[in-house]
């Protein structure tokens, strides 16, 4: 069968229940081809292709039939698109013959090989003999719509001769061919010899014309469930097709609330041939959160990947998290082969997304096969919360690894809220569209009801990425102060979109930077051990002033940028020499993460050129640990250190800067935070003393402001700061965001 429909008001319309039906029949029959042939140019047919819940086309009909492209490479059909063109004077030529017909008005739509015109249609009338010459004389056809529009078209260019040629072109067989359409400007498809269908709420004027057509169906429903009613009629698919079953009733049993995050709440072990659970080895501050929201009974799932190892059979799907604190939550495990969690994860989310999303696009990889794995692995995680999840759930989805899941996800569960938060930084168009797949990946995030991100930039970012994808209307924005900056760092911005339209979906946005576990923080401090330590680190410093930096191994943290900004303190400043120290503590990548290699020597090198420039007998001014310290001990670092100096290039967030004052705050002294301005948390932690990473002289400026700041300005910065990080905690950002999913759907 070939589907060969218009879109407005046809394959675009009806019910929603009969669009996902019709929309699931032709993405999972095999012998279904589709054609979509509309008067759209072909940019505007473009933003559907983006629409993971539209099928893809076989093949495009566009601009009323001039032009014909591949559905899936978009390129130009040969040699069909040839014959179209050869006859084509050329739109600079028709446009200038048409000038003189001053009422008429040409639209502002994206067009090829036509020039469409709009005219009031009393004033068209006695026009209508004049520009038919006109047009003859250019050796072109007049396709009126509406007796108020008009295309002058190559000769011969109409839906239904082109898609004749088309079917000939690819040997299509006819009787197969089943049109479908809803106003007079598809009329040239019905007369073409195609068995067609009129779909319910269909133009007058097209159901007049039709009328008596054996051939043709003027149908009940509108839109996609008229096409269903002719594919029965016409007996195009055999009745007992599985394919035309209605999808089974959705069980109201599963769970109410489902967490999809790429890792388990608990760390997994093999032992005497079982699987054990393990408290987590790098402690996760939102992990605890998010496990929160099931201590009330709710029913709900974890969904996770799982190593599904062939020594270890049969896989165990599904775990139970922690019957005493959650009796009603249970872990789906996600099965996974290690070489698709090394292609999935390590290599090509590390790769490809995480350099461009930090802005380093000249660094990303992107591989086609590397892709059809991360899909494979998306379509794995949808179809698992597919089968937990209740009638109606709550589906939230965490981060940029999971990008595709709520493409899939909306395609099984139609029925389900899909909330989408994610977790690193956005940027804009001009580094997101240097993305092969980025059409995809935004046409299956805008699939969500609500998506949320740190701050209101990379809201904007997200949204600057969508207009260059498809049309979209922006509903509602609201004031980012007092929130947060504005105009006082790289990150600010006055306003921040919170509702898009684009096509019949409305997907809400919000900012929520993720807050801290100030309770965790609190009960490590309060430790003997970490009391001891705090202590020790003190002694040990004495007099001197403690630089903490905790950071991973990568380059967006600006980690040589600070060491060279260090250096040039000592330099300039030699005053400084033997008052300060600086502690560097680098979380090494994973052994695979060969790509860190480089950097990490880089790094090294500068430390032992400044130890050796500057070094004592009783000082050494840089100590550097390349090794993950346990959380206990990165609190009393914090404890012990004056200054934190946060310089990332580029971050998300930040969570570090948080934790820092959190200690601080408990701890009833001063802590002085240096955070780069292109960190998330700059427009939120005001009271910090902002940098530019970029800037060597400045880098260097901000250091030596903290180290020199007055006693009473430190205290009242880092009392501003404990405000903001005590009020806006973990727990807060979780049910404020919860919150706001459950409001989006009010408000749609």
């Amino acid at each position: 069968m070939i589907l060969a429909t218009d879109l407005d008001g046809t394959f675009l319309a009806g019910s929603a229940e009969q669009r996902h039906r019709l929309y699931r029949l032709i993405d999972q029959h095999p012998g279904i081809q589709l054609i979509f042939i509309t008067g759209r140019g072909l940019e505007a047919v473009m933003p559907l292709l983006s629409d993971p819940s539209i099928p893809r086309p076989d093949y495009i009909v566009c601009d009323v039939g001039a032009t014909v492209v591949d559905g899936h490479t978009l390129q130009p059909l040969q040699p069909l698109q040839s014959m179209i063109e050869a006859h084509w004077p050329g739109e600079h030529v028709v446009a200038a013959a048409m000038r003189p017909y001053t009422a008429l008005q040409r639209q502002d739509v994206p067009q090829e090989r036509r020039c469409s015109y709009f005219c009031d249609p009393e004033t068209l009338a006695p026009l209508r003999a004049q520009i038919e010459q006109t047009a003859r004389a250019l050796g072109c056809d007049v396709l009126y719509s509406a007796d108020r529009y008009l295309d002058i078209l190559p000769p011969g260019t109409d839906k239904g001769r082109t898609l004749a040629a088309l079917a000939r072109t690819l040997g299509l067989p006819v009787e197969r061919i089943l049109v479908a359409g809803d106003t007079l400007n598809d009329l040239s498809m019905y007369v073409a010899g195609f068995r067609g269908v009129c779909v319910g709420q269909s133009e007058p004027a097209l159901l007049e014309a039709t009328a008596g057509q054996q051939r043709t169906l003027h149908a009940q429903a509108p839109g996609c469930g008229g096409i269903l009613e002719a594919i029965t009629h016409f007996n195009l698919l055999d009745a007992r097709d599985p394919h035309l079953a209605a999808p089974a009733p959705v069980s109201h049993e599963g769970a109410q609330l489902l967490m999809v995050y790429h890792r388990l709440p608990f760390d997994e072990a093999i032992e005497d041939g079982k699987l054990v659970q393990r408290p987590p080895r790098s402690p996760n501050g939102i992990i605890p959160s998010l496990l929160s929201f099931f201590k009330g009974g709710q029913k709900g799932s974890w969904i996770a990947w799982g190593i599904d190892d062939p020594k270890h059979r049969p896989f165990q799907r599904h775990v139970q998290v922690d019957q005493t604190q959650y009796p009603t939550l249970r872990a789906t495990r996600v099965p996974l082969s290690r070489q698709e969690v090394d292609i999935f994860y390590k290599r090509f989310s590390k790769e490809a997304f995480w350099p461009m999303l930090h802005v380093f696009w000249e660094r990303a990889r992107f591989r086609e096969d590397d892709w059809q794995v991360f899909l494979k692995v998306n379509r794995k995680f949808a179809e698992a919360t597919a089968a937990e999840a209740a009638h109606g759930a709550t589906v939230w989805i965490h981060d940029y690894n999971l990008w595709m899941v709520p493409a899939y996800l909306r395609e099984l569960r139609p029925d389900v809220k899909i909330a989408f938060f994610h977790h690193t930084y956005f940027p804009s168009a001009d580094v997101f569209n240097v993305v092969p797949w980025r059409r995809e990946i935004i046409g299956s995030l805008l699939s969500c009801d609500y998506i949320g991100f740190h701050i209101p930039r990379q809201v904007e970012n997200f949204v600057d990425v969508v207009r260059g994808a498809a049309p979209v209307e922006r509903l509602a924005w609201e004031n980012c102060a007092p929130r947060f900056l504005t105009y006082g760092c790289a990150v600010g911005l006055d306003t921040m979109t919170t509702r898009l339209r684009v096509g019949d979906r409305e997907v809400a946005l919000g900012a929520h930077p993720v807050g801290t576990d100030l309770g965790r923080i609190h009960d490590t401090l309060a430790r003997s051990d970490v009391r001891n330590d705090i202590f020790k680190l003190r002694r040990e410093i004495g007099a001197r002033k403690l630089v903490l930096s905790v950071e991973r191994l990568d380059y967006t943290k600006g980690t040589l940028a600070k060491l060279e900004a260090f250096e040039r303190v000592l330099e300039q400043h030699p005053e400084q020499c033997g008052k300060v120290t600086l502690l560097m503590v680098c979380v090494p990548a994973a052994r695979e993460m060969t790509v860190y290699r480089t950097l990490q020597n880089q790094i090294e090198q500068a430390v032992g050129r400044i130890n050796g420039r500057f070094a004592r007998l009783d000082w050494t001014p840089v100590r550097f640990f390349a090794k993950a310290l346990p959380f206990e001990q990165v609190v009393a670092h914090y404890a012990a250190a004056q200054v934190m100096w946060i310089t990332p290039l580029r971050d998300g967030l930040n969570l570090v800067a948080k934790e820092f004052i959190a200690t601080h705050g408990i701890e009833g002294s001063n802590g002085v935070l240096v955070l780069s301005e292109f960190a998330g948390a700059a427009a939120e932690l005001k009271g910090a003393v902002l940098t530019n990473p970029h800037d060597p002289a400045d880098l260097a400026a901000g250091l030596m402001q903290a180290l020199l700041m007055p006693e009473e300005e430190a205290e009242a910065r880092q009392r501003q700061l404990h405000g903001i990080v005590e009020y806006y905690d973990v727990d807060r950002w979780g049910r404020e965001f919860l919150e706001a999913v459950e409001g989006s759907g009010k408000a749609a």
